[in-house]
């Protein structure tokens, strides 16, 4: 196949990029470059995967209609895998138009190139965060999506509403995934674990936000592409048993679904921060802050629609990717300093 991947220097790009092709895809490559996190971590990641034959990378933004079209009309992708995005919930109380750009008129861009040239496949990237305001756990795909705190997850439902609406009106399959705090290595600078990490390593104390009364369902990188790769593979169809008079939220008339990836044992995030100590052999100077705007509590993943409907879950014990990331962590600086 060839597929398009948005956002291939990214975190979770790079890696769907490195499988796609391990596995004999023909991958195009689109991102960026933006400077929302160190660049040259992002050109460290291009640089695995810059050189394959079957490879090649356009330095476009997914805003830039006209720039995405040609590529659409250039390529013609047989699937695509939606990442790009603006990311950080924080972030987005502070620049929300830099989210209607990337993340509105970005996935409206691929929409369109995906109905014009006759993509058979779109996954894009949803969030765990669209759960925003629900209380209820493990968060389900049947749960009511419709009170986001944050710009950002209000985005990420914008999405997944968008992807109804073309897949209902030009029978365009779409799948959305919706990720729980993913790490591991080469992960972003702008999560938690990268931050610990570097403030750890250079003697600071870190911040632990709601006087580490904070638990989250962290999911490994390696978990994530598996999924990503299988839901690619098998193409959303209608729900023949969908019932318009009691609408199911995570599935439709049309070819359209969305699914939980994530690692399904939410672990507190005191005990996260005590597996990287293990890691990096470390004792954190911890500096207790209060609930930061737009952050939840928790986060928990069902995942039993997606083991259903591909026969796998994400079951990375966090001990052991904390410790992967740390190794590339030591590794990857080590060399850069």
């Amino acid at each position: 196949m060839k597929v398009l991947v948005t956002g291939a220097a990214g975190f979770i790009g790079m890696h769907c990029v490195e499988r796609l092709l391990a596995r004999g895809d023909s991958v195009v490559g689109v991102d960026n470059m933006n400077d929302y996190y160190e660049v040259s971590l992002k050109e460290s990641r291009l640089a695995r995967i810059a050189d394959h034959p079957d490879f090649r990378n356009h330095v476009v933004s997914v805003e830039d209609r006209q720039g995405m079209a040609d590529i659409f009309a250039a390529e013609r992708p047989d699937r695509v895998i939606h990442l790009a995005a603006q990311a950080g919930v924080r972030y987005s109380i502070e620049n929300p138009h830099a989210y209607v750009d990337a993340n509105l008129a970005g996935f409206m861009n691929i929409l369109e190139g995906c109905r014009h040239h006759g993509v058979q496949h779109l996954v894009y990237a949803s969030s765990s965060s669209v759960y925003g305001g629900n209380e209820q756990m493990p968060f389900s795909e049947r749960h009511s999506v419709d009170h986001p705190v944050s710009l950002y997850a209000a985005t990420k439902k914008a999405n997944e509403l968008m992807a109804h609406t073309y897949s209902h009106l030009f029978d365009l399959p779409t799948t959305g995934l919706r990720f729980f705090t993913v790490y591991g290595p080469w992960g972003r600078p702008d999560m938690a674990l990268f931050k610990f990490a570097r403030a750890m390593l250079e003697g600071e104390a870190i911040d632990v936000y709601n006087n580490g009364q904070m638990v989250r369902d962290f999911t490994y990188i390696d978990d994530i592409v598996e999924g990503v790769i299988r839901l690619l593979d098998k193409i959303a169809t209608p729900d023949p048993g969908f019932d318009a008079k009691a609408p199911d939220p995570h599935s439709s008339h049309a070819p359209f679904r969305v699914f939980n990836i994530g690692n399904g044992n939410p672990v507190p995030l005191l005990d996260y921060i005590s597996a990287l100590e293990t890691a990096l052999d470390i004792e954190a100077k911890k500096n207790m802050m209060p609930m930061q705007p737009g952050d939840v509590p928790m986060t928990s993943a069902d995942t039993s629609e997606l083991a259903d409907w591909v026969g796998f879950a994400p079951d990375t014990d966090v001990r052991d990717g904390v410790r992967r990331f740390a190794e590339w962590y030591v590794a990857y600086h080590g060399k850069n300093d």
